[in-house]
């Protein structure tokens, strides 16, 4: 089947989820962006709020595994209302907080709501699209997390100056309201949404998408499973060497700005706006429209996305420049070529799920991944923040980030053999799942 015969609602379904990330990371950066005033209120060390902005991620991490399990069994429309819902909530009870412990709390229910989005995004992408435009479409939502820090750090900043730091709380909780709503009415799965045309839904099956209700057996035995298989630690370990620098950028870029810098909050968002831009950018353009294209162009699968991911890995060790710089133009010029780098590795990472899973655990294998690498979301803000407190200086928590990142680069070179899928775990002989027959005919 050819493209031009082919409709657009898979592409459509792909920017709802590409909205839900903007919406997503505003609520996580609200925090980063408004941390000296909130700091100078509780009255908080570099320590403590290394904590704080680590808070977030206890759930959101511990969660990925348990939240990847759910997907498989209860699909991607009823576990993102639901998670929406949740965040929208958890906003709101920031914005009104009236201490440190409160604060604490309510990121730690943000996490809970946000935990299963990011494996939602994948699942829904294996089932909405073939093989060969995955990088595309993951690349497409997944750089809207950069995208949100470069328009959101800025507009979150100016509200925080204009009217305090709940009111980027307050902001960000009406935004996800809004969102919860939209995708409450617009998202369904491809074999129920009636605007996806016969001629699409063939085109979609075609080139390899996944079931919708295809799901594995034992959850537990799963998982074992897959921590047997080479591969799945090679993205594993990879993945979480990326997040690390990812969160210390997320969490600490606005703060570094302010304290090491000496800016003000509102030019610390100007220029902490710039690496997002770049790795927005750079994500679409290298990590997903240009790994595509030489695939079809016929590279090999395995070849082409291994070299983009050590590739970025390696341009990410430029946070070593902005250890031994006093200069801001030149720590953001360093800064950006790092993110920049970083990020093309991670469309290519959140892709990999949708080719080796074995049928029916693209959500579990997609939560081990996000697991290992929102873990760095615990370990970055507080390593960090309590580097910093010990020697006054960013310099050697830059250093830490390239020290994992050199074991990332390990990885994907010497572990990562192919992205074939996995062979599915020996089961004992049941009744076949037939969801192919549950699928509607249009």
């Amino acid at each position: 089947m050819k493209m031009k015969k082919v409709k657009k609602r898979r592409w459509a379904i792909a920017s709802l989820i590409a909205l839900g990330v903007i919406v997503n990371y505003f609520d996580r950066i609200n925090m980063s962006v408004g941390i000296k005033p909130l700091s100078e209120e509780f009255d908080l060390t570099p320590g403590q709020l290394g904590i704080l902005l680590s808070a977030f991620a206890w759930s959101y991490a511990i969660l990925q595994i348990p939240a990847g399990v759910i997907l498989d069994k209860i699909g991607v429309k009823w576990v993102t209302r639901i998670g929406t819902i949740i965040w929208t909530v958890a906003c709101f009870l920031t914005a009104v907080a009236s201490g440190q412990g409160l604060v604490i709390l309510s990121r730690v229910l943000l996490g809970v709501g946000e935990a299963p989005y990011f494996p939602s995004a994948a699942k829904a992408v294996g089932q909405w699209f073939p093989r060969h435009e995955r990088s595309t479409a993951i690349s497409l939502y997944d750089a809207q997390s950069k995208l949100s820090n470069a328009i959101g750090t800025p507009i979150i900043a100016w509200i925080i100056t204009e009217w305090g730091w709940r009111a980027g709380f307050y902001v960000t909780a009406l935004l996800s309201l809004i969102y919860a709503i939209i995708f409450w009415a617009t998202y369904r799965d491809p074999h129920e949404d009636k605007q996806l045309s016969k001629e699409e839904y063939d085109y979609i099956v075609q080139g390899g998408a996944q079931k919708s209700d295809e799901t594995s057996g034992n959850v537990w035995e799963t998982i074992r499973y897959l921590l047997t298989k080479k591969k799945v630690w090679a993205t594993l370990i990879g993945f979480a060497a990326y997040g690390y620098s990812w969160f210390l950028f997320l969490t600490w870029l606005p703060g570094y700005l302010a304290t090491e810098m000496h800016m003000s909050v509102l030019k610390s968002g100007w220029y902490a706006s710039i690496p997002w831009i770049v790795g927005t950018i750079s994500e679409i353009a290298i990590g997903g429209w240009l790994v595509d294209r030489l695939i079809n162009k016929g590279g090999h699968s395995t070849r082409v996305r291994k070299t983009f991911l050590v590739i970025g890995m390696l341009l990410g060790l430029s946070v070593i420049g902005a250890a031994f710089t006093t200069n801001p133009n030149i720590a953001i010029l360093c800064i950006s070529i790092a993110l920049g780098g970083l990020v093309i590795t991670s469309s290519i990472a959140y892709s990999i799920p949708t080719f080796i899973a074995p049928p029916g655990t693209v959500g579990t294998l997609t939560g081990l991944l996000t697991f290992g690498n929102n873990s760095m979301a615990i370990a970055a803000p507080i390593v960090t923040g309590f580097i910093v407190q010990a020697t006054g200086s960013f310099m050697y928590a830059f250093l830490v980030a390239a020290l994992i990142l050199l074991a990332g680069i390990f990885s994907y070179l010497f572990l990562l053999t192919d992205l074939e899928p996995i062979e599915p775990m020996a089961q004992p002989e049941t009744k076949q799942n037939t969801s192919i027959g549950h699928i509607k005919v249009r």
